[in-house]
């Protein structure tokens, strides 16, 4: 990748990072390209050099998210052969992206259904390949004879997993892993069964257990 390839690329992060969380402010509709200016220190015609339109910039964020997230669990998921763990590395991965993009998963979630015409039905068939990989782990899981219907399954996990911008503040609640092992055991063994390790949802902090609430109350 050539240099100037390597500067356009670190830009336009820069770019959809600042407008995603302008964009979560907001909202997509009540947010203008001029803010965007304002926040990132770019003329009009400069972010226009990037994207076409407000509606591509909102498609560049989602699709940006789902190549990322997607990439990132296929090369995870490569060496994982053990159902349970490929669900928890899952998990995982979609714990720890969202939980370093707060501002871009409640674009996602606010905005799904924002896009039209070809940049919607692009971001359809994202969103459509990543719930393929999670119904596929979750269906290896599926106990013989069970009543669940895997899509069921999936979207009650992405539920789960998704909320968390209402309510999770990744600078002061319990950290990633422990979000990850906590949804994890609730997921697949369900809340009144002991966990598998109890110790993990201790931190010690200066040689003391140190005991947080993780309830703050719905993001404004």
């Amino acid at each position: 990748m050539s240099d100037d390839r390597g500067r356009y690329d670190e830009k336009l992060q820069r770019i959809l990072k600042e407008s995603s969380a302008i964009f979560a402010d907001k909202s997509y509709h009540q947010a203008s390209v001029r803010d965007i200016s304002a926040a990132t220190g770019i003329s009009l015609s400069g972010l226009y050099y990037y994207f076409r339109s407000k509606e591509e910039l909102l498609f560049l964020i989602q699709s940006h998210c789902f190549e990322t997230i997607l990439e990132r669990i296929r090369h995870d998921l490569v060496e994982v052969r053990d159902p349970e763990e490929r669900l928890r590395t899952l998990i995982r991965n979609h714990l720890t992206f969202f939980a370093d993009n707060m501002a871009e998963m409640k674009v996602l979630s606010h905005e799904g259904h924002t896009l039209t015409g070809e940049y919607g039905q692009r971001i359809l068939e994202q969103k459509r390949e990543y719930s393929e990989v999670v119904q596929s782990i979750l269906t290896s899981l599926a106990p013989e004879g069970t009543s669940v219907d895997p899509r069921v399954a999936t979207y009650s996990l992405f539920g789960m997993m998704n909320w968390i911008y209402t309510w999770y503040r990744p600078d002061g609640d319990v950290g990633v892993e422990q979000l990850v092992h906590d949804m994890s055991h609730l997921f697949l063994r369900g809340y009144r069964s002991v966990p598998p390790d109890t110790d993990v949802a201790r931190r010690a902090v200066g040689g003391r257990t140190e005991k947080k609430s993780i309830w703050r109350g719905p993001a404004t």
